[in-house]
């Protein structure tokens, strides 16, 4: 069946839908309460054109869909698809920060206590998150020094011969340690803990104070001086979390600023009425993401709708998160707010039977507004200093590059090389690319040096732009429209001697000076180009010679790595190159060969290699 067919056959039902390409990759997901009229509506012949190819209706071939009840359960179902598929006409978060959580694992015989930021169903307890990020940290840290639950990674599932430094110094119950300590007593500080973590200190406090009665009342006065202490604890925390609080609903509030098909989003997080931490997102291709979400009902192509983007923002933001404040505050209403807003009521109700109801709320006028108004100007100024300042546009510092080094045309490829060695040993080099504003990894090089003995990098460079260039004039390939060279004059110089053998002139040709970061123009050697630090034109140079550094370091360990394997092996007498490669093959690694029994070894060697194997690694 065509997609025409299949798209007739739908049902009439609430439920989500499923965009496939001819490589049969999700590319879109999408919800709806009339699963055939919503899916139908992006090929009607109404819809406005779009001469961007690639776009959703062009590249669908195939749609699955999945009937649910009502909308909600059709608006958590999208959700869990996008996070799981990851397509890429929908609006993915992209985050500059996550927020810690503390974990309290209840899972285990002994539950821990750790500062993490991934959830997971694995049975543990998750409270969060907290911001500023160092206040989980001194929560655990307070959890140790007075709950005396660990954070550690001891196997806890058996005992062991003697307790860590934690217990010695007392931030610890020791439960690694058969008869320190009682299960009973560890789980109550773990049942202290809890209450403490889920906000319930007048319950604690009770809990505290009966059991330090009764320890006094069996004379086991040091236990209730104990609890005598962590009563005393509670109750300040208590007293500083009083006079910090202003009057005041937990809030989140948004704003946007979008311009030339990229947006910046701020989010301020209010808790007790008090702005704690602003988050910051940034999107740069959402012309894919309007192009997917355009119907018949449309406004023209490349408009965009607010409304849209934050019903889908919302949606990765809040469903399945274990805390989600009262109110959200928006600058745009959008078509299932209602529906969004019942879902999220009912995920807070299911957490915690006495929590408020969510209100996804559009101020008008009032202090509400002026939160917004914050919200967005602060939105600007995150636009202004990513997309205008510290990053414009790839045309733009295309442009910048050239008038910067007099090159004849606009920079569409550069190849960049280094050279990486020990005092002359595995000397290796690499060529990387950069293509029309990205690095083109595809096109990266590997060079293994085989003409130059000992410490000489500009033999070195002049071997490697030989080799290189020598093939692209055998393909009758074309030449880049700059070449780079990590280092200074000499390394400039080397590499065009080398294009000068090969007869070739007047090819753009650079280098780039470690620590001063100056660039060398071959041709005007005595005026280098001095950039600002914070020029888009000396970053991009930068990013390109670090990734050539990176690379041509990474494959000189690896040769470095393998000569040394071979090496130390081949030292054992009886030993060969076919052992050698034998056991390495085996065994994974040379630490897994010194590490391995004589059994082992005899199953792979003769039984004399195999002691003469042990006897070098015992030596």
């Amino acid at each position: 069946m065509d997609l025409a067919g299949k798209i007739r056959s739908l049902p009439t039902t609430a439920g989500v839908y499923l965009y496939k390409n001819a490589e049969g990759e999700v590319i879109y997901v999408g919800k709806a309460i009339n699963l055939r009229s919503r899916v139908a509506s992006y090929f009607h012949e109404s819809r406005p054109e779009d001469a961007k190819t690639g776009t959703l209706v062009r590249e669908a071939v195939d749609v699955d869909y999945i009937v649910v009840a009502n909308e909600k359960e059709a608006l958590a179902l999208e959700n869990n698809l996008i996070k799981q598929k990851k397509p890429r006409f929908n609006i993915l978060l992209r985050d500059d920060k996550t927020y810690p959580y503390v974990k309290l694992t209840l899972a285990e015989r002994f539950p821990r206590v750790y500062v993490t930021r991934r959830l997971r169903k694995d049975g543990a307890a998750y409270y969060g998150p907290y911001f500023p990020a160092n206040l989980a940290y001194r929560l655990v840290d307070l959890i140790h020094r007075r709950f005396l639950i660990p954070s550690c990674k001891v196997d806890l599932g058996h005992f062991h011969p003697r307790p860590c430094l934690q217990y010695y110094i007392g931030r610890c119950l020791g439960p690694c340690v058969e008869g320190l300590g009682t299960p009973e007593a560890y789980q109550e500080a773990v049942r202290d803990v809890k209450l403490f973590l889920e906000g319930r200190p007048s319950e604690l406090l009770r809990s505290l104070h009966q059991r330090m009665e009764e320890a006094a009342a069996a004379e086991e006065y040091e236990r209730a001086a104990k609890y005598r202490d962590l009563i005393s604890t509670v109750e300040q925390l208590q007293e500083k979390q009083r006079v910090a609080t202003v009057p005041g609903d937990d809030a989140d509030v948004f704003g946007y600023h979008y311009e030339n098909g990229m947006l910046a989003v701020n989010l301020f997080h209010l808790r007790g009425g008090r702005v704690l931490d602003r988050r910051e997102f940034f999107w740069e291709d959402l012309p894919e993401f309007l192009a997917a979400q355009r119907t018949a009902e449309s406004s023209a192509p490349g408009a965009f709708h607010p409304g849209e983007f934050f019903s889908a923002l919302l949606k990765q933001l809040y469903i399945g998160q274990p805390y989600v404040p009262r109110n959200i505050y928006l600058p745009v209403e959008f078509a299932d707010r209602e529906a969004l807003e019942e879902l999220l009521s009912d995920q807070v109700a299911g957490q915690d039977s006495r929590a408020a109801r969510v209100h996804l709320l559009t101020p008008q006028r009032g202090d509400k507004r002026s939160l917004l108004d914050l919200a967005g100007n602060n939105a600007k100024q995150s636009y202004d200093q990513r997309f205008r300042v510290m990053k414009p546009s790839a045309r733009t510092i295309q442009t910048a590059l050239q008038d910067a080094l007099a090159l004849p045309e606009l920079p569409r490829r550069i190849e960049c090389f280094d050279i990486s060695h020990i005092q002359g040993a595995e000397t290796v080099a690499s060529m990387v690319v950069w293509e029309d504003g990205k690095m083109k990894k595809s096109d990266y090089r590997k060079f293994i040096i085989r003409s130059v003995e000992g410490v000489d990098d500009f033999a070195s460079m002049r071997e490697v732009v030989s080799r290189r260039y020598k093939r692209i004039q055998d393909e009758k390939k074309s030449l880049p429209s700059l070449i780079l060279v990590d280092g200074g004059l000499g390394q400039l110089h080397a590499a065009a001697e080398a294009l000068a053998s090969l007869g070739t002139i007047n090819q753009p040709l650079a280098a780039i000076a470690k620590r001063e970061e100056i660039i060398y123009v071959f041709g005007q050697e005595d005026e280098p180009v001095v950039l600002d630090r914070h020029s888009p034109v000396l970053h991009l140079v930068q990013l390109i010679r670090d990734e050539a550094h990176r690379f041509a370091v990474t494959f000189h360990r690896k040769r470095r790595q393998m000569r040394d394997r071979k090496t130390e092996l081949l030292e054992i007498p009886g030993v060969g190159r076919r052992t050698t490669r034998r056991l390495l093959e085996h065994f994974g690694s040379l630490q897994a060969v010194s590490q391995a029994d004589p059994a082992s070894l005899s199953s792979v060697v003769t039984r004399a290699q195999a002691e003469a194997i042990l006897n070098h690694f015992r030596k």
